[in-house]
């Protein structure tokens, strides 16, 4: 009799992922998060939502190691991942330790090709980038198609699957995601949010994603946080926000109603924000 065959390999281990009142201040003297505290849970898809300047993209550096180029710091606080404080690591060491980000505005290498940026992402060493490079051509198939193609004439749809893909070659087990939408047509974005989707349910992999685009986030997610001011507001099941009345009206422009909320109410409509 034949033994069961193993459980296919994930990326991600068992681990929280927990930002622990932090705050963080730019040139000593800006403060900007104020005693933020989250925590993504293994294997699950958590969202952190905002207007500009909330501080989501402060919240995802605090995490990954890359305030000080910045000239920022966690003044107060600490980031943990699995037990083990990230606060003190530099870039390099939160990478190794499984935390790995995707910037704001994707930042391929423009003068190499996909293939040779993807194999810039298992630097390393994790695992066989040859078989590495067919997972994320599985994942990413238009990518295995421009393989030879000079990364900076991809377009830019093309550019986030390129910079997801060199991440998921680091082996991370928690993925930061830095507005993955910005700048592509919604037929792009329904694609790449589908596709985290697909990995974090097919290999385990805990995924942090930073959105304005509230709706496709609550989507493709089982968590959510609101922040505001650098402060976190709300928070609960994505499912439970997406239909909260607030969150519709000043995050899915819609109203209690169910019209879509004209955009020369918006002064008015802010100052009613109830938790502010």
């Amino acid at each position: 009799m034949q033994s069961a065959a193993p459980p296919p390999p994930t990326l991600a281990a068992q681990g929280d992922l927990t930002v622990n009142n932090v705050e963080v201040v730019y040139h000593d003297i800006i403060q900007v998060l104020r005693g933020v505290s989250l925590s993504v849970r293994a294997g699950r898809v958590t969202a952190l939502l905002g207007t500009n300047g909330a501080g989501k993209t402060t919240t995802l550096r605090a995490i990954s190691g890359l305030l000080k180029p910045e000239n920022g710091k966690i003044r107060e606080g600490t980031v943990s991942f699995g037990g083990r404080v990230l606060s003190a690591l530099n870039g390099t060491d939160v990478v190794k330790a499984g935390v790995v980000q995707v910037p704001e505005g994707r930042r391929v290498f423009k003068h190499l090709n996909v293939e040779e940026n993807l194999r810039a992402g298992a630097i390393l060493g994790r695992g066989h980038w040859q078989s590495d490079l067919e997972r994320i051509y599985t994942y990413f198939p238009k990518l295995r198609a421009l393989r030879s193609r000079q990364a900076g004439y991809t377009s830019g749809g093309e550019q986030q699957m390129l910079a997801i893909g060199r991440a998921l070659m680091a082996h991370p087990r928690v993925l930061l995601l830095d507005e993955p939408s910005l700048g592509l047509a919604p037929l792009l974005v329904a694609e790449i949010f589908e596709n985290v989707r697909r990995i974090n349910q097919e290999e385990g992999l805990s995924v942090l994603v930073v959105e304005q685009n509230a709706n496709i986030a609550l989507r493709h997610s089982d968590y959510g946080y609101v922040m505001e001011g650098g402060r976190i507001v709300m928070e609960g099941e994505s499912a439970e926000l997406a239909s909260n009345p607030d969150v519709k009206e000043f995050y899915l422009g819609v109203t209690e109603h169910g019209q879509r909320k004209s955009f020369r109410d918006v002064k008015s409509y802010k100052r009613r924000k109830r938790w502010m």
